[in-house]
């Protein structure tokens, strides 16, 4: 499931792949978790693929891979795409790892977004500012019934990247400003020379802590 968490639909097979199963295992799981309703199915002709049933899942998944037993833990060290994945990645359809959490703890201290009622993110007028400055018109943005940014728990990082729709419009303003680009085949995603120049000027962050070295790599994925 957490192959799933940048949106696509995957195939099956793909999948089994993944989780290090026989394909006949991975379909029994799947048919599971379909009748379960995490995830949906889509044909293409001959092929089926899998996706998650939606944010509400990518969310549960996050919130659970957050969990860890108490005390000492021996720690393997991470792979270089472990690495990657723990500072820059697309949960669901919004940014996470330590990059997402970077973001969110800066907007937090500029109150430019500020915690709210209910689980919630409320935007200062400054905020709103800000988000304009970058080509995000927040006005644009629909809310849904748990509002227009939520903080949602990071897996890797213990602390929240900024959710929601906002979340999701924020994500999407970074690729197409080019500061951040999909890599192939992965969640993870990678900051441009350009988006760190910018994020660190516009955000006034330390442009040490926008490089991948900069994330923990003692923590496990």
């Amino acid at each position: 499931m957490t192959a799933l968490l940048d949106g696509r639909a995957l195939p099956a097979g793909e999948l089994a792949h993944a989780a290090g199963v026989s394909a006949q295992t991975g379909s029994a799981h799947l048919s599971k978790l379909l009748g379960g309703g995490f995830i949906l199915m889509e044909k293409e002709g001959r092929h089926r693929y899998y996706r998650l049933a939606g944010g509400h899942v990518a969310e549960a998944i996050e919130h659970l891979s957050a969990i860890r037993p108490p005390g000492p833990v021996t720690r393997k060290a991470l792979s270089p795409q472990a690495r990657e994945l723990r500072f820059a990645r697309c949960c669901y359809n919004h940014l996470a790892g330590h990059l997402g959490v970077t973001l969110a703890r800066h907007l937090q201290e500029r109150a430019l977004i500020v915690t709210a009622p209910e689980k919630r993110f409320a935007i200062t007028p400054a905020g709103v500012d800000w988000f304009a400055a970058i080509g995000l018109d927040v006005d644009t943005v629909k809310p849904t019934r748990r509002g227009l940014a939520r903080p949602c728990l990071d897996w890797t990082e213990r602390f929240h990247h900024l959710g929601g729709p906002l979340g999701v419009r924020l994500l999407d303003v970074l690729y197409e400003k080019d500061w951040l680009r999909r890599r192939d085949g992965s969640r993870a995603v990678r900051l441009t020379d350009i988006g760190r120049r910018e994020l660190s000027r516009r955000l006034q962050i330390d442009e040490t802590l926008l490089r991948p070295g900069s994330a923990d790599t003692g923590a496990r994925l």
